[in-house]
This record gives structure tokens, sequence and C-alpha cells, in this order.
């Protein structure tokens, strides 16, 4: 089941962090994955240290080294894909079954490298891609960017309802 563009985790041999990353990107060019490839993160984080000369200097240090975070729809495509790169030796998750990161998860390890204002604004028409209400249009009344949810209003056959439901489940309706 095609759950939209999810965080996974993939593990590469020491080192090959960097290198997994630039061929993650140019094979998603190359190929025209960009729409199904969406990020590829390595979190890191810069400390100061001072050596004996008293001269301060920035060090860059990887949070989680051996692996890189990449923002994905998965299909055998993109699973092949990724998991056919030099350096990298699987997917985290049980087995052979890639587990994608939990929205708590993606907070806490700040994998997300940028805070995207929501592209929405209340009266837009959307599309509902995900979700119970996959497939449905409606029109956005209200986003709470705290829980990262919106308020739509999807037109059914019968009747209005109001729903809440992800950000990440909606798209603007490009039929207007």
């Amino acid at each position: 089941m095609n759950q939209g563009p999810r965080w996974y985790v993939v593990h590469t041999y020491s080192g090959y962090e960097n290198k997994v990353k630039t061929n993650i990107e140019k094979i998603v060019e190359n190929r025209g994955l960009g729409d199904k490839i969406f990020e590829v993160v390595l979190p890191i984080e810069i400390t100061v240290t001072t050596n004996e000369k008293g001269e301060q200097k920035e060090v860059e240090s990887k949070v989680f080294p051996c692996y890189v975070f990449v923002k994905m729809i998965m299909t055998d495509e993109t699973w092949h894909v990724v998991r056919n790169i030099t350096g990298v030796t699987g997917f985290v998750g049980p087995g052979s079954k890639p587990t994608p990161l939990t929205d708590a998860e993606v907070k806490s390890f700040k994998v997300e490298t940028k805070t995207e204002k929501p592209a929405f604004a209340p009266g837009d028409k959307v599309s509902l891609v995900s979700g119970i209400f996959e497939g449905y249009k409606g029109t956005l009344q209200e986003i709470d960017t705290e829980s990262d949810q919106a308020t739509v209003l999807v037109s059914t056959e019968t009747r209005d309802i109001q729903v809440i439901v992800d950000m990440r489940d909606i798209r603007r309706d490009e039929e207007d």
C-alpha cells in the first residue's frame, strides 16, 4: 500500500555515507525519479573545538554514522535503486522489509532539514491522496501547524463532510 513519501533509513558501510547520498541524488536526476525519491539527508552537528594555540575551529560530525535518511515513496523500483548502490548494506527494518520512521522519530532525529511553510491556504481546493478518503476532493478549511494536520470539507455524492487529515495526505487540486 502506497503511504506517500516517508523517511526511510539506509545502512551503509562506514565512511560511505557521503558517496551513497551523492549516488542516490545522481540516480534520481538521471532516471527522473524526483517524483518518488524526494530528499537524501545525512544529519550532522557542528561543534567548536580549540587547539593548543587557542584557535577555534568548527568540526562537522555525523549524528548517525553509517546511516543515510531518504524521503521516498517505497516501490519495488525505488527499493532496488537505493538497495543496489555501492556502499549500501540495506534498509533499516525487520528482515528485508524497510520500516519508515514515525513522525515522532523524524522530529526527534531532526531529519527534516527545512521546515516548509504550508503550500496551502484556507479556501484552496485539494485532493486527498491517502487515507480513508483517498480519491476525494474538498476545500481546505483550516491548517494546524502544531499537529501538521488540516481540516478539509470533503465533497461526497450525498453531502459535504468535515474531516481532519495529515498535511502529507493532501495535494493541491490541479483541475482548477
